[in-house]
């Protein structure tokens, strides 16, 4: 069993730079900002041959109201899932009458439980152990997270009593944490090893956190009534039907004009990087606002880096006869250029039509992995063109040879050919739906490269023989000799 590590306290101790620190990543947030982390974080980080789950937790302050209770929340019932706590106090700011409420908590669990001193690279660290000794959970453990002093030491004191890995896996990976300076190194967390990366995104305050906890069955991520809720981009490994899935919840994204804070650019950073990582994106929307510009401008993005994608229209319970049929009109006009992906009309708060949005990332998932054989994707190509010709370019057909599978997720068809460089967009458009509807691909994009034919001997000059610049001397004076004799005779 992995053991889980929780990383909890008040808010600004810095459990995000430390939870950066130990899983090698910079998936969390940091900035001088009170309460930035909200919902928790898991990273898988590994130490001298033990591997570990971290959790970043939001802050703790006991005098929470509105969406900072819910934070505390998901701090309390990441200290009920964790093996062991590490409790950071802010060793500059010294004890508060919170680290007092966090570690009677802690009594009152029974945890097992460790006192970390963050910021002791300003502070002597005597002192800070002296500090926070009253708390009553031993001896302060210094470090300094921002610099990677220390931590080792307390990695050592947290694992100790949890075995290492196999013997065959001992000594993989990283064994040390890095110092102040060093460029982090990525190490493969569960996103990246359970099944289907599905990131959530939409606007700000359309429903994706909700929809992500009804997917979940369980209230994982915070939801409140205010836009910019979820700043993480939160990873989520689940199983369902025995298919393994990743539920990425994201940020919202508003129009870059309205963006102002600097905490507000990293998430939406986090977002477009999510949507990257993904296999499948849901789009989310909000019925009762229809479809609106940036909508656009966010499907425009995912289409450019090739995600398969399933639309979910939420909020559709409550809505009258007549605004659902304008929204669906609305729909057609405006997302013509994504007509391959799945529509879902659902409501994320009771739950209804959230299942069968299942089918349609599975659908549009092996659309964009499967792989066809050249001769398949070549016979599609000839009936294409026999149906309907490519223009002719300067008095010349263009011709298309044959077509093979350049790439996956998104299925990238490679065609060679002849002039190919003149193949006007709207017969590119015609291959796509032939091919789409040939092959039956739902949900993904389509990419079509072009590849002419080189002259191997364009930009080549033969060399002549001594034999054959004599001859050619002697044409160009008969030549000369007989355009003199024609010119005498006109005089």
């Amino acid at each position: 069993m992995v053991p889980v590590i929780a990383l909890v306290g008040r808010p600004n101790v810095g459990k995000s730079t430390l939870f950066n620190r130990l899983t090698k990543t910079r998936d969390a947030i940091v900035a001088e900002y009170a309460g930035l982390t909200r919902d928790r974080q898991y990273g898988e980080a590994k130490w001298q041959g033990r591997t570990y789950i971290v959790i970043d937790t939001g802050g703790i302050s006991g005098d929470e109201e509105g969406i900072d209770a819910k934070m505390a929340e998901q701090s309390l019932q990441a200290i009920e899932e964790a093996d062991a706590v590490l409790f950071m106090v802010d060793s500059r700011a010294g004890m508060t009458a919170a680290d007092q409420l966090i570690a009677e908590h802690l009594r009152k669990r029974n945890k097992r439980s460790f006192l970390v001193a963050n910021k002791v690279d300003t502070v002597d660290p005597d002192i800070a152990r002296a500090e926070f000794s009253p708390l009553g959970l031993g001896d302060a453990l210094p470090i300094a997270a921002a610099h990677g002093r220390g931590i080792n030491a307390m990695l050592e004191d947290a694992l100790s009593i949890f075995p290492r890995d196999d013997e065959g896996e001992e000594g993989e990976g990283e064994t040390e944490i890095v110092a102040e300076g060093e460029e982090p190194k990525r190490v493969p967390g569960p996103s990246e090893k359970d099944g289907i990366k599905i990131a959530i995104i939409g606007r700000p305050n359309v429903g994706k956190s909700t929809l992500v906890n009804r997917m979940l069955g369980e209230e994982r991520v915070i939801v409140y009534d205010q836009a910019g809720t979820t700043r993480d981009s939160i990873y989520i490994p689940f199983e369902r039907d025995e298919e393994k899935y990743t539920l990425i919840d994201t940020a919202g994204v508003r129009r870059r004009g309205k963006i102002f804070e600097a905490v507000e650019k990293f998430s939406v950073v986090k977002t477009l990087q999510a949507i990257q990582d993904a296999n499948v994106v849901i789009f989310v929307m909000d019925a009762r606002e229809g479809v609106v510009e940036h909508d656009l401008n966010l499907l425009g993005f995912v289409l450019e880096t090739g995600r398969a994608l399933v639309i979910a229209l939420n909020k559709w319970d409550g809505m009258e006869p007549g605004q659902r049929d304008y929204v669906k009109t609305e729909l057609q006009r405006r997302l013509m250029f994504a007509d391959f992906a799945d529509i879902h009309f659902i409501s994320a708060l009771h739950g209804t039509g959230v299942g069968h949005l299942y089918k349609s990332v599975q659908a549009a998932f092996q659309s964009a992995v499967t792989r066809w054989p050249t001769s398949r994707l070549t016979r599609i190509l000839e009936d294409a063109v026999q149906e309907h010709q490519p223009p002719l370019v300067n008095g010349r057909r263009i011709k298309l040879r044959y077509a093979h599978l350049g790439g996956a997720n998104p299925p990238l068809i490679v065609i060679h050919g002849n002039q190919v460089e003149a193949v006007p967009k709207a017969y590119t458009r015609y291959l796509e739906n032939t091919y789409r509807r040939v092959l039956k691909l739902v949900g993904t994009p389509i990419r079509i490269e072009y590849k002419g034919g080189e002259n191997p001997y364009e930009g080549k000059k033969n060399s002549l023989t001594e034999r054959q610049v004599n001859k050619k001397r002697r044409l160009m004076s008969h030549h000369k000799k007989a355009e003199k004799k024609r010119r005498d005779k006109k005089r």
